[in-house]
This record gives structure tokens, sequence and C-alpha cells, in this order.
């Protein structure tokens, strides 16, 4: 499927920061592509246009396709599991899944980004996690990291279970932290042990252009 399931090394890295660039660098580029978000917490329908799925809407061009874009919302900012419990519901990850194959689907000669909600191994259910999804999906993973003080520990504790999954790594992505060691100087401490994945920066900056990432993906095939 043309799929690509951007997950990170925790919660609160900069994913979508990551996929709006993106999609913006694709679409600079002719290519066709959406986004899904198959379940999102901390989701508040009074401040809609501060999400996470409206800031995806708004990279796609389209703000009024928050609620296509994220079919699953849940106001409690917890793992979508318990959040949804909270409001009665209970998440299944087949449903999650068949509504991604579909929008997929829907696309055809483009590429849907579906991004996670939280890291790698994050419960989307009462008993699976992203690894699930992505599993059950068969797509190529784009793994987005912080700068942070520990973070290359997470990133390889992250490729270890995506391995162990036979996942493709389609890049690392590391998006600057606040307040962290220099960016550059933790990404080439990094390079050494990724075994050949190719490794991007993103640097917090509105100027910021995913150039670069969206050309790798095109040529490797990762992006139709």
């Amino acid at each position: 499927m043309p799929a690509l399931f951007v997950t990170g090394t925790g919660t609160d890295i900069g994913k979508t920061y990551v996929s709006c660039a993106l999609i913006r660098a694709l679409k600079a580029k002719g290519a066709v592509v959406d986004a899904f978000k198959p379940v999102v917490s901390g989701f508040d329908p009074k401040d809609a246009a501060a999400s996470d799925p409206a800031r995806l809407a708004a990279a796609l061009g389209a703000p009024g396709d928050v609620f296509r874009i994220a079919p699953r919302r849940y106001l409690a900012p917890l793992s979508p599991n318990i959040a949804a419990r909270l409001e009665g519901d209970t998440l299944r990850l087949d449903d999650m899944v068949i509504d991604a194959v579909a929008r997929a689907a829907e696309i055809r000669d483009g590429l849907l980004l579906v991004e996670g909600a939280g890291g790698v191994m994050s419960p989307l259910t009462d008993d699976k996690t992203n690894l699930d999804m992505v599993a059950a999906l068969g797509a190529p993973v784009l793994l987005v990291a912080g700068s942070y003080l520990g973070t290359i520990s997470h990133v390889l504790t992250a490729l270890v279970a995506l391995r162990a999954a036979k996942t493709a790594v389609a890049a690392v992505v590391m998006s600057e932290s606040l307040d962290a060691p220099n960016l550059v100087q933790t990404a080439e401490a990094l390079k050494p042990f990724l075994g050949g994945v190719p490794l991007f920066l993103a640097p917090r900056s509105e100027t910021w252009d995913a150039g670069a990432l969206a050309d790798h993906l095109l040529a490797s095939g990762r992006a139709p």
C-alpha cells in the first residue's frame, strides 16, 4: 500500500512538525500526498484549530479536513485507549487498520502519511501498540526523534523494536528539542549506530524545508 507510517521515539518530539514540512515539500515537487491520524487524544473540539490534525490539514491546503484526517478524537490527554474508555469507547486495531488501508486506496498514485499517537511502543488499544499497527499495515516507517540528552539510546531502542518486527525504516529525522545539546553534534554521534539508515535534521524554524527528505523518499520509491 502507498503509505508511510510516521512514528517517534516518544511523545511530543515533533512528529506533526516533520509531517507537515514533508507534506509541503512533497506537494511542492508535484507529488500527491494525504494524511491520516488513526486516533488522537488531547483533542479539544472547542480549540480544534490548534490540534495536530488541524496542522496536517493546513499543510495539505485543506483546513476543513480535520475530522476526515482524524476520525477518532478524544478529549483526555492520555493514551488513546484510556482516553477512549473515559468516553465509553473501545479502540480496536483492526478498525484503524481497515480505515488506513481504505484511505490509502483513495489516493492510489499518491502517498498517505499515517501518523501514529506517541512513540513506537505507545499503546493504541488495550493490548496493541503503534508497532502492531505498523506490522499490520506492512508500511515503512519514518522515525522521528528529538535531540535531547538521551535521544541516541531512545532511537537505537526504537530501531531494535522495528527491526525485530521486520519493518523497513525509510529514514530517521532528528527534530530539534528546546534547551538541548547541539543538534548537529548529536546527529553526528548517532550516525555510526544507524546501520546505513539515512538521517535528516529538522531544526525548529518556520523556514525549515523538508525538500531533502522528500527527495530521498521519492528516489527510494517510498513516495510515488
